[in-house]
């Protein structure tokens, strides 16, 4: 016997949710889909099978990462020298492998749990899924469903529980909705309007700001990416960075250059370092991204700084594939794409003194890190304020670096931190303890960004805990609905 309609249409909305929980994220920002997507999911959920149930999440993954992930193929096209037809397929494979995710979110949840309460342990697994794809062989937690709403009613609830609990209360209004209008359970409402109306009690700032501001210039060389480390691309840069910073030296307290902002080793950049900081006015420190190797011919994807700096970073959770090659002894040399400049990186040691710049303690977050919760909350417990340099440049004109700025903006958030941000062709911008973005960048243009910055003093309760009471509290909800008996599968 073959699929029934009611199951085909089951797929079908899978699959219209995966891209409605794309428009919940940056450029498009329509937070409110969210909730529908999840109850597009839920309906009829529990009427299917295990191995039907997996379809559907499976198909809700592909949806959700074809759409909002599509800047892979720029990268691995565009920047990473592989002709199109391996590169579709390359992203293809990145696309179904990460919907597996949701195919075993959705074959646990009809396997071990119960329609019982079914609100909260839909929920509450969905929220465990995430955690897991934000750590498991070495985590990808990119377009998690709470990463959207950081202009939405639900932002007050990121100070106290971070993106997860964001995520888990989306999850709760798309469940609760659906109980209330399919099942007419109307007592569904009232924790639905709990959810979304206890922010409004909620406190709007955790902590307090210095009475001055810094000044900072976030310098964007908008060089081209496929050059940048030929010769003509290292001077090109040294040229680039050294004039934009003599043009602003004399209007701020720290200038930041983003990530390799010169593309060269740390040993090779430190005569230019030094040149343009000779021409500094006294105090005024300056902050880039460098590669650095170290004695036992290891590198590092690193800040550094001259002038009044104290310390340095080297990236703690580095990129798959683009900063080092898993099964490096049979991938190297297969194709182009394995073959990529800088990535041979070695990671860099879980606790780093934070560093200072004009009296201003830093918390690094390289590029990617920004969307590690965990991470960037670790950096904001002994920092003032949040410093991310990247290099956007492999996204080209995708959505990929909106998507990367407005999870910068829920970091600053739950952290209550200003979060500045350098980039090599955007999105350069200030974000303040709200989240809010106060100053912003042109994309792909050369240009400095000037603006100001205010140290923050005192923790926010996410920043304090972390994600642990949320974890927690999903994995309290599927106790109610878990299945002590062994189900039968069709």
């Amino acid at each position: 016997m073959g699929p029934t309609p009611i199951f085909m249409l089951q797929l079908l909305f899978a699959l219209v949710a995966g891209g409605f929980t794309t428009l919940t994220a940056s450029p498009f920002e329509l937070w409110w889909l969210g909730p529908i997507a999840i109850a597009l999911l839920y309906m009829g959920l529990h009427t299917l099978t295990p191995a039907q149930a997996a379809l559907k999440g499976w198909l809700y993954g592909v949806a959700l990462f074809a759409s909002g992930t599509s800047w892979v193929y720029v990268s691995i096209h565009d920047y990473g020298y592989t002709g199109v037809p391996l590169a579709v397929f390359l992203t293809a494979l990145f696309v179904g492998v990460l919907a597996l995710f949701y195919a075993g979110i959705f074959w646990l949840y009809r396997r071990f749990f119960t329609p019982k309460l079914a609100l909260l342990t839909f929920a509450g697994i969905w929220v465990l899924g995430e955690v897991l794809r934000t750590y498991l062989f070495t985590g990808f937690p990119w377009l998690l469903l709470g990463s959207g709403y950081v202009d939405s009613p639900l932002a007050s609830w990121a100070p106290i529980g971070g993106v997860y609990l964001l995520s888990l209360l989306v999850m709760l209004s798309g469940t609760l909705a659906a109980e209330a209008v399919l099942r007419r359970q109307w007592w569904a409402l009232a924790p639905l309007a709990a959810i979304w109306l206890i922010p409004l009690a909620l406190p709007q700032q955790w902590a307090t700001p210095s009475e001055t501001p810094t000044r900072v210039a976030l310098l964007q060389g908008n060089l081209p990416q496929l050059l940048k480390w030929t010769p003509e691309g290292q001077r090109t840069a040294a040229n680039t960075y050294s004039r934009l910073t003599a043009e602003v030296a004399d209007e701020v307290d720290i200038v930041i250059w983003p990530e390799t902002a010169l593309p060269m080793m740390e040993a090779q950049a430190r005569p230019v370092l030094e040149r343009v900081q000779s021409n500094l006015p006294p105090g005024v420190a300056l902050v880039t991204g460098i590669v650095q190797l170290d004695e036992a011919n290891r590198y590092y994807n690193g800040v550094i700084g001259v002038g009044s700096v104290e310390g340095s970073y080297q990236k703690e959770h580095l990129v798959p594939f683009g900063e080092y090659l898993p099964l490096e002894s049979v991938l190297r040399g297969a194709i182009d794409f394995f073959d990529l400049p800088m990535s041979s990186f070695t990671k860099g040691a879980s606790e780093q003194t934070p560093m200072l710049a004009a009296g201003v303690s830093l918390g690094n977050a390289i590029c990617y890190e920004i969307i590690y919760p965990q991470l960037v909350a670790r950096r904001a417990q002994e920092s003032d304020v949040l410093l991310t340099v990247s290099n956007d440049t492999w996204f080209g004109a995708s959505i990929g670096p909106h998507q990367h700025l407005q999870m910068a903006r829920l970091r600053a958030l739950e952290n209550g931190r200003y979060v500045i941000r350098a980039t090599s062709n955007g999105i350069t911008a200030i974000i303040d303890a709200h989240g809010e973005i106060v100053a912003r960048a042109p994309q792909f243009e050369t240009t400095a960004l000037v603006g100001e910055f205010y140290a923050m003093e005192g923790l926010t309760p996410f920043t304090r805990t972390g994600s642990w009471p949320t974890w927690l509290l999903a994995a309290l909800m599927l106790l109610p609905g878990l299945r002590l008996t062994r189900c039968r599968s069709k």
